[in-house]
């Protein structure tokens, strides 16, 4: 087998060389890249005054020291620029500031990849979107996963679309109708069965005996019978 001589060594060096700069530097960035990953909950629902937890986890191809850090930023829901709202090297730094100050709490464990932190009591106005970033020297660079935080009321925490009010809304009313109708077949079928009794009257002794109405009927009934009042409109032919 013909190795390379010292013109194919050379060949290789000029040809490292003359490598453009800007691909160089995207193969090398890359590469610090693949080294880090995080991952966040892209959506996080809360409850006001209800504790929430915001989810953070790492992979770092070189091994846990004490020069790792870990920030924590936010941007409201109205839009701004980010600030940091937590901090951790060693050990956990929260923001001594702004809308967060003593609502934050680290829950998490860089030992196992964890850098999760707790928000205590939030409130309408955290609506925003929090970002978790990792640097674990020499893997700084890393991918920048997004957590979308939405805190509700305890009562409102069922929101429905604008398709699913509008579908409740024309659905209600035709369902109110269609019973109201069929009430109302039913009494007229009632009424034709006895209409179809011909030629026969009751006598004076049967109408005697019959026990009269009584109006201890209960509110069910009460309201039964005025729904088919309502409905039966129409005036009966005198037998």
């Amino acid at each position: 087998m013909r190795r390379p001589g010292p013109a194919g060594a050379r060949g290789r060096l000029l040809l490292l060389l003359v490598l453009p700069r800007g691909a160089l530097l995207l193969l090398l960035g890359v590469c610090n890249a693949l080294s880090l990953e995080i991952k966040a909950s892209p959506k996080v629902r809360a409850f006001v005054g209800e504790q929430v937890l915001l989810k953070c986890s790492f992979k770092s191809s070189s091994p846990i020291t004490e020069s790792l850090l870990v920030d924590w930023t936010y941007r409201p829901l109205t839009g701004g620029q980010m600030e940091t709202i937590f901090h951790y090297q060693s050990i956990p730094h929260p923001t001594t500031g702004g809308r967060f100050k003593d609502r934050i709490s680290w829950v998490g464990n860089v030992a196992n990849g964890d850098a999760s932190i707790a928000i205590l009591n939030p409130v309408l106005s955290d609506n925003g979107t929090f970002i978790c970033s990792v640097k674990n020297p020499p893997d700084v660079y890393h991918n920048i996963p997004q957590t979308v935080l939405v805190v509700t009321e305890r009562g409102l925490a069922f929101q429905l679309s604008s398709a699913e009010l509008l579908s409740i809304l024309v659905f209600l009313p035709s369902a109110l109708v269609v019973i109201l109708l069929l009430l109302r077949m039913r009494r007229k079928c009632r009424v034709l069965k006895e209409k179809g009794k011909c030629g026969y009257k009751k006598s004076s002794i049967e109408v005697s005996d019959e026990p009269e109405p009584s109006d201890t009927a209960g509110c069910g009934g009460k309201l039964k019978e005025w729904c088919l009042n309502c409905v039966d409109t129409d005036e009966e032919d005198p037998y």
